[in-house]
């Protein structure tokens, strides 16, 4: 094929050099050799179809220049004509206005003729006044795909059974692929062998792109590929390529097959699969969420009944595990949601248990897998211990565990998930058989379980990337219809990558369709209560809210909430109106908000070194109490800052909420700065996602450990954790908790623990450790990080090491936050306006008392039974506070924290003119 490139290359360059490109011109010399030519065909596709004729080329051109679209599969040339982009256009390609030419093929081809053109390579051609080629660039044909076969009400996106479907003792196959020059479907047995019909044709449907066939049969089970025939860009030539189905609803393991299933088939459920219970809340404000890792739940628990369900789906059907008494513990102190980070399949680890490695499989199993390692040589090792024993031998300060972890990472059986493979099936790995319909059986029954404990079921999805694309392992959509279904630039045509991996472009017709069509499946067929997207800013707000409102369709109180970050070449609307933070305010689709968070746990996340420890939040210590970095004086204004974002924060990030700020002038949310940005920006408290630690970066303990000053005792520190929480606890607007922050979860100063194995991510629910100073944490994320680490460790004296019994005392603080939110709808205030009528803040301006938070909720619309008013006092501080307050004797403590079992938390006192908060507390004060 290469040869025929060459070919193609030479006659094209002939063929230009006898017609002037467009078979009517004179003969021309042309002095561009062509190896320049074939080097601009691979380098660059500035070029873009746009459909009905139009073509844009992006980059400067002199206005003589002359631009041909050419066709190299025949050498045929259109002449285009220059035009303006229509306004339409500048509306829908933002990012295009001002950046290049747009065009018009001179005789106008058909719809059908582009339909074909579409199947093959094209280039633009670019010629000087002087006959002279200075350019040929590929053709992007992405939007040309959408305006040819999106944009009526009868075509490709209004096709509603894509995939196999089982009717009528026959089975159905549909596949969206409109630049396909054939397409087969290969079929296998449940040993995956051909079964004797394995190829059959499929038919092409011009009008909708999709091929699809009708086989008699009931295929029930039957594993199947996609063979396809089709141009690919990444090789620039014609493959035939076998991959698995983009709306598979079943896999083998390591998904190398697709299955046909029938989700509604009574073999699929679990046993009270149809008659479960479905856990409901009034409004999106009475959700709490934690967001838990399936692997991370299970995978230290040594209460389970059996080693087999460990770190599985399995583990959350257990009864007297751990995990499952801790659960329970929080869902009667008013937990309601458990958030699962992606359980969808994912391309990075290996479902056959033979083919990885857990820290419980001894070394002689790793040795036979991954002989190259150092150890591995060392024939005084006793390779029957286990991975972890091997690990445990290590010097807890030492770079030994990070360096094996590091190495056994792409053969473990860890990863966050965040690599999509498959949207619409569980992952493999977290199933005890991985392989066809046990997987998804295994996945419904850790949903009923959830669901039998009075929880909802949050997932976690990942739509605004694939683990790959182009003709790569894991690469699905890439391969169906090349250069569509990723998000491309606009001048390389390299597939972006700014959200980590091959970006989606979910702004095309077919992939929101997919998005949404996989989202219905979650919410009809799993009982999914609602989701969870990860960078969904780089998703167009539009989109967004169609998804929503298809899943409302079959699960009337779902809820959406992601993260809403601006960034990438998406950033600032570039490409279309973002699902970003601002741009979703009032919509009730819910972001994470970075202020609260920052003002609590200090900025610079992505800080290293001694700037990390620089960074004091209100929640260690900043201005309060000082570390060896910072002072009092050099703090105070930045604390005066974070003191004004955290009250908006705790107003629910509201645009529109008054507060007297730190220079004692009366501003709105969208006045206080954020960097350069307002810190409120939400409309409704459902708007916003309050956290202080979540699975990204340091924990909440780590983080806290970088910025304390080294002479707080331990106790104090573990208040500071508790009152960490209390912020987000206590705000208006949701909650969310990082599974283990209740319990001091470290994962020994790690800053991305997502592919870094159970060693550095464990989790102890039976309450002995906190998994803190394991090790120095893995080089490619934290070396930089080393040394301060050791100051730190070194500095604190052993004051950072808890035990079992401060594990216990945070876990009840946190169970107390828990009662407390659930005891008053006050805590959950349903509209901006409830909030703007019944939130205030007292002790602001430029005279407040240092370390004081003072939130005051009033009862203006008679909806608690049993509070008229509510006072929160936060106290950073390391002294207790006495707030004057006129009205304090008609105030009592909270019953919640007046029963406390901490001696500190009943020593918060209500006076004649006075509240007083113990130091690192919050405290409840109520009017009855």
């Amino acid at each position: 094929m290469a040869k025929m490139q060459n070919k193609i290359m030479t006659s094209l360059f002939l063929a230009v050099a006898l017609s002037g490109c467009n078979n009517e011109g004179a003969n021309r010399d042309h002095k561009t050799p062509i190896t320049s030519l074939q080097t601009a065909l691979i380098s660059e596709n500035r070029g873009h179809f746009f459909g009905d004729n139009r073509l844009f080329y992006y980059g400067q051109l002199q206005p003589s220049d002359k631009v041909s679209l050419v066709s190299m599969s025949d050498l045929t040339t259109y002449p285009l004509s220059q035009s303006e982009l229509s306004d339409i256009e500048q509306q829908q390609f933002v990012h295009f206005v001002g950046q290049g030419q747009a065009f018009t093929v001179t005789k106008a081809l058909t719809p059908e003729q582009q339909k074909q053109l579409l199947k093959h390579p094209l280039a633009l051609l670019v010629e000087n006044n002087q006959g002279e080629i200075i350019h040929l660039t590929g053709v992007q044909i992405g939007f040309g795909l959408d305006a040819l076969y999106t944009p009526g009400d009868n075509d490709a996106d209004e096709v509603n059974d894509l995939g196999s479907v089982i009717s009528d003792h026959a089975t159905q196959f549909k596949l969206w692929a409109p630049t396909a020059r054939q397409v087969d479907v290969l079929l296998f047995d449940q040993q995956k062998q051909p079964l004797d019909n394995t190829n059959v044709a499929m038919q092409f449907d011009p009008t909708t792109g999709v091929w699809q066939t009708r086989i008699a049969q009931n295929l029930e089970h039957v594993f199947y590929q996609y063979q396809i025939e089709l141009y690919h860009p990444q090789s620039q030539r014609v493959e035939t390529l076998i991959t698995t189905d983009p709306y598979s609803l079943s896999l083998s393991t390591n998904s190398e097959y697709s299955q046909v299933v029938d989700l509604a088939a009574q073999n699929t459920k679990p046993a009270g699969w149809d008659k479960q219970p479905k856990p409901v809340v009034a409004s999106p404000e009475d959700n709490i969420f934690y967001e838990l890792h399936i692997g991370d739940f299970s995978a230290k628990d040594e209460a389970l009944s059996t080693p087999s369900v460990r770190g599985k789906y399995a583990a959350f059907s257990e009864t007297h595990s751990h995990g499952i008494q801790h659960l329970n513990t929080l869902k009667e102190a008013g937990l309601n949601n458990i958030h699962l980070l992606p359980s969808f399949d994912i391309g990075t680890v290996n479902e056959d248990s033979h083919r990885r490695v857990t820290l419980n499989d001894n070394v002689e199993k790793l040795c036979s897998l991954k002989a190259d390692l150092s150890f591995c040589a060392n024939n005084e090792l006793d390779k029957s211990q286990s991975i972890e024993q091997l690990l445990a031998s290590f010097k807890p300060q030492s770079s030994e565990a990070q360096a094996l972890v590091s190495q056994i990472r792409t053969m473990d059986n860890y990863n966050w998930g965040y690599d999509p493979y498959h949207y619409t099936v569980p992952e493999g790995s977290y199933a005890q058989n991985p392989d066809g319909v046990s997987r998804i059986k295994e996945f419904r029954s850790m949903v009923l379980a959830l669901h039998n404990m009075g929880f909802r079921v949050i997932m976690d999805v990942v739509y605004n990337h694939t683990h790959q694309a182009g003709l790569e392992a894991t690469s699905v959509l890439d391969k169906i219809v090349p250069g569509y279904y990723q998000r491309l630039n606009p001048v390389t045509g390299a597939v972006e990558q700014s959200t980590c991996c091959d970006n989606t472009a979910t702004e095309r017709k077919m992939m929101a369709k997919l998005m949404q069509d996989s989202l219905v499946v979650w919410a009809r067929d799993y009982k999914i209560d609602g989701f969870r997207f990860d960078l969904m800013a780089h998703q167009p707000k539009t989109v967004m809210i169609k998804a929503r409102q298809a899943v409302r369709a079959v699960d009337a109180d779902t809820y959406f909430y992601g993260e809403g970050w601006n960034f990438g070449e998406v950033a600032n609307n570039q490409r279309f109106e973002q699902a970003s933070q601002l741009n979703l305010a009032g919509s009730e689709i819910g972001t994470f908000t970075d202020r609260l968070r920052d003002a609590v746990r200090g900025g610079g996340m992505m800080a290293s070194g001694n700037d990390i420890r620089k960074e004091q939040g209100i929640g260690n210590g900043l201005y309060t109490l000082p570390n060896e970095l910072r002072s009092k004086q050099d703090s105070w204004q930045q604390y005066l800052l974070y003191a004004d974002q955290l009250r908006i924060g705790l107003a629910a990030n509201l645009a529109n909420f008054p507060l007297a700020d730190r220079n004692n002038n009366a501003v709105l949310g969208a006045d206080i700065p954020y960097g350069d940005q307002p810190a409120g920006y939400a409309l409704d408290p459902a708007d916003t996602i309050n956290y202080v630690s979540k699975h990204d970066n340091q924990t909440l303990w780590d983080n806290h450990q970088y910025r304390i000053a080294f002479d707080t005792s331990v106790d104090d520190r573990v208040r500071m954790q508790a009152l960490s929480l209390a912020y987000a606890m206590y705000a208006q607007g949701i909650p969310f908790i990082h599974m283990g922050s209740e319990l001091l979860r470290s994962k020994s100063y790690l800053r991305d623990s997502y592919d870094y194995g159970d060693w550095f991510n464990a989790v102890d629910f039976s309450k002995q450790s906190n998994n803190y100073n394991v090790g120095l944490p893995p080089a490619e994320k934290d070396r930089q990080n080393w040394a301060v680490i050791g100051q730190v460790i070194a500095g604190n004296q052993g004051r950072d090491n808890v035990s079992p019994e401060h594990i216990q005392f945070m876990s009840e603080r946190f169970i107390e936050q828990l009662k407390i939110r659930s005891s008053s709808p006050l805590f959950r205030l349903t509209t901006g306006a409830n909030i703007l009528s019944q939130v205030q803040f007292l002790n602001t301006g430029s005279e407040q008392v240092p370390g004081l938070i003072a939130m005051q909720i009033n009862d203006n619309d008679n909806i608690d039974a049993n509070y008229q008013q509510i006072i929160v006092l936060f106290n950073s501080s390391p002294q207790s506070i006495e707030f004057a307050f006129a009205q304090a004797e008609d105030f009592r403590l909270h019953p919640v924290l007046a029963n406390s079992n901490d001696p500190l938390v009943r020593a918060h006192k209500v006076n004649a003119k006075s509240l007083q908060v113990a130091k690192f507390s919050a405290a409840v004060f109520v009017r009855e």
